[in-house]
């Protein structure tokens, strides 16, 4: 039986992030609405629904994207609150306001909120008043070449070219040289263009061996805020997270850096009045530097680590603000070291999706192992969506203990293609598990000193099970990796039929 003072919840989301949102509705009393497209009417995260609603095509413009057909949803069911999740509607203020004309609520933070913090020049200005540390760089969009030229040179190379609106490595170039930086411009505000509908660019200084450091921050709304600790997200490829900890290593070097970037995170949350989950991401350089670089307003991908460490189920809060039942507390301690990875359907040399059939999949299990995954014992990768087949975590007393605690915990996970009646195995679905088991072998990883560029240093880490890399290989690899660029001309053997591959998929001229 429903509870009566709990009203249903509709999850617009998918996949391992629906799931995990609609067991804690489950355990705090909410009823739930799920949502699915076509390619998802037989997915995992259904079963944990109480009601469900078909929004549209495969595609996420036909349907998680669908504000109207989500919408629709939520009124059929008598929804009250509506939880985003990340990604899809989660950061797009317009559909904030048409959840509010519904007389629905948002579980999340306000339109104006979403708005300046979301474009990276309005959250730059708003950084600027609150004298917060920040990259140097452009004040605004840069709006033609001789302008371009000019910051560039007076910023020194290298620089970064980055989209004003949006996020993940669209639209992002790292330019070394002068005599790269228009075809590199044009190349970035086309891709920006076509992912975020906005090909607006500005320049930041490239900070080299950057790390890559995050706030998690808590508000009420009102203008009260807290942290929960830091987490350390350096080791990156193609511009996106493959490994999250905390707490950061580089911080535990430099405490009164990591006390500064807390304090400035809660300055600039409780000066926007912020409400919900949020996230504040810092570049930190190799003395202790620290550089704002982006506010994220939503939940985060790698939030399992913090709520590690702190006991917190951040969903959990994130309801109960909705609901008006929520009192912000003081931040709360922190104890021992988490780790999370992300296992990929992808090509563990390039990178690229690799979407298949899913045959047999084990997942690692333990008193402190966490597993964040919508894959059962088969299923399909679909190709329309992000191919991540789960998310593994790990809390232990110390580091050492956690990474030792993970690479037990991959050692058990396999995942297998389907099988023939004749018990071939058939397909060619790969996963980067053997990449993440050389990962946290790796020496920086090991040590802590995990920087942003620590993919393209070890090339080995990318090696084809079984086969020698070659030398133009391996520049090949550290090129693509380091620029990130789609479009930088790559030179190597015709015999590197991997990179033959990347070439065709991503037209890569060389």
């Amino acid at each position: 039986m429903m509870n009566p003072e709990r009203l249903p919840v509709l999850i617009a989301n998918r996949g391992e992030i629906a799931i995990r949102i609609a067991r804690t509705c489950k355990a705090m009393g909410f009823p739930i609405v799920g949502v699915y497209s076509e390619a998802d009417r037989f997915s995992e995260h259904l079963r944990y629904c109480d009601s469900s609603y078909f929004i549209g095509g495969a595609a996420p413009q036909e349907s998680y994207l669908n504000v109207d057909r989500v919408l629709a949803a939520a009124q059929s069911f008598g929804v009250r609150y509506v939880h985003p999740g990340y990604g899809f509607l989660s950061e797009r203020p317009h559909f904030v306001e048409a959840c509010e004309k519904l007389g629905l609520v948002f579980v999340g933070p306000s339109a104006q909120c979403m708005r300046q913090m979301g474009d990276k020049i309005q959250a730059r200005a708003t950084i600027d008043r609150l004298k917060v540390p920040r990259i140097p760089g452009s004040q605004g969009a840069v709006g033609n070449n001789s302008e371009l030229k000019r910051i560039a040179q007076d910023l020194g190379y290298p620089i970064l070219l980055k989209a004003s609106a949006g996020g993940g490595g669209k639209g992002m170039r790292r330019v070394d040289h002068e005599a790269d930086l228009s075809s590199s411009f044009e190349a970035a505000s086309r891709e920006a263009l076509g992912a975020f509908g906005d090909g607006s660019l500005y320049i930041e200084k490239f900070i080299l061996e950057p790390h890559h450091v995050e706030i998690q921050v808590f508000g009420d709304g009102q203008g009260q805020a807290i942290h929960l600790g830091e987490r350390e997200c350096s080791v990156q490829r193609r511009h996106q997270k493959v490994l999250e900890e905390s707490p950061s290593p580089i911080l535990n070097e430099f405490p009164k850096t990591r006390e500064a970037m807390l304090q400035d995170a809660v300055r600039i949350a409780q000066s926007i009045e912020y409400a919900g989950a949020g996230t504040f991401e810092f570049i930190v350089d190799s003395h202790g530097n620290y550089y704002f670089l982006e506010m994220n307003t939503r939940l985060q991908v790698e939030h399992p680590v913090t709520e590690w460490v702190t006991g917190v189920d951040l969903v959990a809060w994130q309801l109960q603000l909705a609901a008006g039942e929520f009192i912000l507390p003081e931040s709360p301690p922190r104890r021992g070291s988490s780790i999370e990875v992300r296992l990929y359907a992808e090509d563990p040399c390039t990178f690229l999706p690799a979407p298949g059939r899913l045959g047999a999949i084990q997942l690692p299990a333990g008193p402190f192992v966490r597993i964040d995954s919508a894959m059962t014992q088969a299923g399909e990768m679909s190709s329309f969506y992000d191919p991540m087949i789960a998310k593994i975590s790990v809390w232990a007393p110390t580091r050492a203990q956690a990474i030792e605690r993970l690479r037990v915990a991959l050692d058990e996970t396999q995942v297998r293609p389907p099988k023939r009646r004749d018990e071939t195995q058939v397909g060619s679905l790969r996963t980067n598990l053997l990449f993440l088991k050389r990962l946290l072998c790796n020496v920086d990883v090991k040590s802590g000193h995990t920087t942003t560029d620590l993919i393209s240093k070890y090339p080995d880490l990318t090696t084809p099970p079984g086969s020698q890399i070659t030398c133009e290989g391996a520049i090949a690899i550290s090129l693509a990796q380091v620029l990130g660029d789609s479009q930088v001309a790559l030179s190597f053997s015709h015999k590197d039929s991997v990179w033959s591959e990347v070439a065709r998929r991503e037209g890569v001229r060389g």
